[in-house]
């Protein structure tokens, strides 16, 4: 387990599969694969089909008639000994999802009906995006506000749903709206990556038009203190020839950063989260961090950052050479510093002493808590962990110094929570998210509305799986009480597992999870559980009532 004793002994342990796993060759080429995927497609086949109301009157199951002429439904008229053969020439297709799930009383988990919370991560059919048939679209990205999403697509479109009060959805009006629509001022644009901040949203896009010779990407942004309801083309302190690879948003504030390793803030400085070396009310204009002031006090010369993260109130950053940056508000333990050189704050970016000598990749931060992924693939946590969102548990590895005296659960420097494996690592309002080398997507912190964990209690202080998504996680996304994980299928198993998994239901999930532990596939193995134990929990009626959002036969 890559998890420490303490940890792991809380994570809740599978049963074994009741026969042998066959192993997946990491290559889908390799024999093993193939074996393993004729396995799947002749498992598959034998599988019923999902019956209406008035065939389960029925005593004999049925067939899919492409299956009793022994073809692969999964490929139309291709025969199985003909993919086996021509496999080697033929370029594998892909398939993508994404899962939301927590809290929904605005619509950001995209569900119908008036489902207040979702515990349970459930697949946006491609339907809900109105693809037309036979259209396939790919996720590149995918964001959470505190009650909005934001997802983009393949072909550069994207889409908002949610939570609307601010404009954050950008089209123009206050109206929520709880089904994923094209933000149609960005048509002209091929978006590349989305942000979501508590009320507002930013995009980096470049114009369609744009000839590939050279990169064009440009910042827009809309919502709260972002001065429109519509997308708007914002420059600030950069000058139109710098690109802009990165923005990320807080609760008030907007940080993006150039390819050039340059920062520039802009909205409220109260603490010091703009980090220009003071402290003011009201909203504040894009100024560059390295340009106003040294942008650390012991760097001789300004530090180029690689990527950045806005937490509600404070700011996180790490530098090429793989060191932590933080600022802002810090009186949860959120900036990793022992002690302020500023009261409750940091009005100027600091290094993370306590992260001396190891090489940060990834950074994420919430709330008031801040995480850290190294190279090594271990994760870091400090910050408040009133809630769970350290995975610490609800004492062990608190403990004060410098000027924090109380017996509020934080911890001002960082913390092991997850020695290695670690790949991918986001921070909601209170909760965390991670997935691992293997796969494995884990939550914790807050849990009132699922959003971190299956577990029913309130918080979860553990790392525990979160089950039901099917595929391989390329981007994990957190918001105030909602989560959202985008899978890619790429290899042959993850093809069949998507498939097998869109066909689970009542009459079949025995069936399929046999196939899934024969097979290895343990993820579609806990779907089948999940799906059981769901509808043990609510009955068949709610499962049923979002039967007929599943994806069309592709």
């Amino acid at each position: 387990s890559p998890f420490p004793v303490s940890v792991a002994a809380a994570l809740r342990r599978r049963p074994p599969p009741r026969t042998r796993r066959r192993r997946w060759a990491s290559d889908a080429r390799g024999s093993s694969g193939r074996w393993a995927f004729l396995v799947i497609l002749r498992s598959f086949q034998k599988l019923p089909r999902r019956t209406s109301r008035r065939d389960e009157t029925q005593n004999e199951r049925q067939i899919p008639v492409a299956a009793q002429r022994g073809v692969s439904p999964l490929f139309g008229a291709m025969e199985i000994d003909q993919i086996l053969c021509d496999f080697q020439a033929v370029a594998l297709p892909t398939k993508s999802a994404i899962y939301v799930w927590g809290y929904n009383q605005c619509g950001q988990t995209a569900r119908k009906g008036n489902e207040g919370v979702l515990r349970i991560p459930k697949r946006l059919p491609q339907k809900l995006f109105k693809c037309s048939r036979g259209e396939k679209l790919r996720w590149l990205d995918i964001a959470c506000g505190r009650e909005h999403t934001a997802a983009v697509a393949s072909d550069g479109t994207l889409f908002t749903w949610g939570s609307n009060d601010f404009g954050q959805l950008g089209d123009g009006t206050e109206e929520r709206r709880k089904h994923p629509k094209k933000v149609k001022l960005l048509q002209g644009e091929f978006v590349k990556s989305v942000a979501c901040g508590a009320f507002c949203t930013a995009a980096i896009a470049e114009p369609r038009e744009n000839d590939g010779t050279m990169s064009t990407n440009r910042l827009w942004v809309w919502g709260q203190n972002q001065g429109s309801n519509f997308p708007r083309l914002f420059w600030g302190a950069f000058t139109p020839n710098m690109i802009v690879s990165q923005v990320s948003c807080g609760n008030a504030h907007v940080v993006a950063l150039s390819e050039d390793g340059l920062l520039q803030s802009w909205g409220y400085n109260e603490y010091g989260q703009l980090g220009r070396g003071f402290t003011c009310e009201g909203r504040q204009g894009a100024c560059i961090l390295n340009a106003y002031a040294k942008f650390l006090d012991e760097a001789p010369e300004p530090v180029k950052i690689i990527q950045v993260s806005c937490g509600e109130y404070h700011t996180a950053a790490i530098s090429e050479d793989g060191e932590v940056y933080t600022w802002g508000l810090g009186t949860m333990g959120q900036l990793g510093h022992c002690s302020l050189q500023s009261g409750d704050k940091e009005i100027l970016p600091r290094r993370v002493a306590a992260l001396d000598g190891i090489v940060i990749k990834d950074i994420a931060s919430g709330g008031v808590h801040t995480c850290a992924v190294t190279a090594n693939g271990a994760l870091y946590a400090w910050g408040g962990g009133q809630a769970g969102q350290l995975g610490l548990g609800p004492q062990n590895g608190f403990f004060s110094c410098g000027p924090y005296e109380s017996d509020i659960l934080l911890r001002n420097i960082p913390a092991l929570v997850v020695p290695s494996g670690v790949k991918l690592v986001t921070c909601g309002h209170s909760h965390t998210l991670i997935s691992t080398r293997d796969g494995t997507i884990y939550g914790w912190g807050y849990n009132n509305y699922g959003q971190a964990a299956h577990e029913k209690s309130t918080h979860a202080w553990y790392p525990s799986p979160v089950d039901c998504c099917v595929g391989e996680v390329r981007r994990l996304a957190a918001g105030g009480g909602h989560s959202a994980v985008l899978t890619d299928a790429c290899t042959l198993k993850e093809l069949c597992e998507f498939r097998l998994a869109e066909s689970v239901d009542l009459s079949n999930s025995s069936q399929i999870e046999d196939v899934a532990s024969r097979t290895g596939s343990e993820a579609l193995v806990r779907l089948c559980e999940r799906f059981r134990e769901y509808l043990i929990e609510v009955g068949d009626c709610n499962w049923k009532q979002e039967e007929g959002d599943r994806d069309e036969s592709e």
